[in-house]
């Protein structure tokens, strides 16, 4: 690089590098002992992708919002629910079932709600219609969450999935679908009996192998 003196016109050379890009420095003219303000070479942009869009939250890691929390304070022994369905008559027929359950109630606005809640609690019963936020059920995020969670934390939670497609209680489609009942949402006038045999057959089916983890002390 090479920079004339306005005050004395003395010529300087200056080897690439020296001065960072974007910078500026100081330098004494050797003849004139003039300051001179040098500027490095410009700033590269670089040209990055935008990032795809996810749930991951991390920017949001030190970030306390108490309605993502909606259950720090309740008893130990509280069965807690997430529904995550958009149809306002099919939401009050199943929060008025689990409110005579007992259930504390959380109803998820959209998937980004869900799974930021999902983050900080683990539900006991989670409802969610296949259809939820998406017109493609195979890519419901909230399904494709609960797919991928450690078995350690998701068979301790039921999930229901709510379908117009699908038979109440289809047990091969459930399988298929890593769900423990199917719901069709045609039925929703016999939600209770349909919940209560549902919750019933998961906890039989997990009885004695919870009761074995207890006696080994795993849990």
């Amino acid at each position: 690089m090479e920079i004339i003196c306005d005050k004395c016109q003395s010529k300087l050379k200056i080897p690439d590098g020296k001065i960072p890009a974007g910078k500026t420095a100081n330098v004494t003219c050797p003849s004139c002992k003039q300051k001179i303000a040098v500027t490095g070479p410009p700033e590269e942009e670089e040209n990055e992708e935008p990032a795809a869009p996810s749930f991951d939250f991390e920017e949001d890691e030190d970030k306390y919002d108490s309605s993502e929390k909606p259950f720090d304070f309740i008893e130990e022994e509280g069965k807690t629910a997430l529904i995550c369905e958009s149809d306002a008559a099919i939401r009050e027929t199943m929060s008025h079932v689990l409110d005579l359950l007992e259930y504390h109630i959380t109803v998820a606005s959209d998937t980004r709600d869900a799974l930021k809640k999902m983050r900080y609690h683990d539900y006991n019963l989670i409802l969610v219609n296949e259809h939820f936020e998406t017109s493609n059920p195979e890519t419901n995020g909230i399904l494709i969450y609960l797919q991928r969670m450690a078995m350690s934390s998701r068979r301790n939670m039921i999930v229901g999935m709510l379908s117009n497609r699908f038979r109440t209680m289809d047990n091969m489609i459930a399988f298929v679908k890593s769900v423990n009942m199917i719901i069709n949402t045609n039925d929703m006038e016999n939600f209770d009996k349909i919940l209560t045999l549902g919750i019933g057959e998961h906890e039989f089916f997990y009885r004695i192998f919870n009761e074995s983890l207890k006696k080994t002390g795993k849990i």
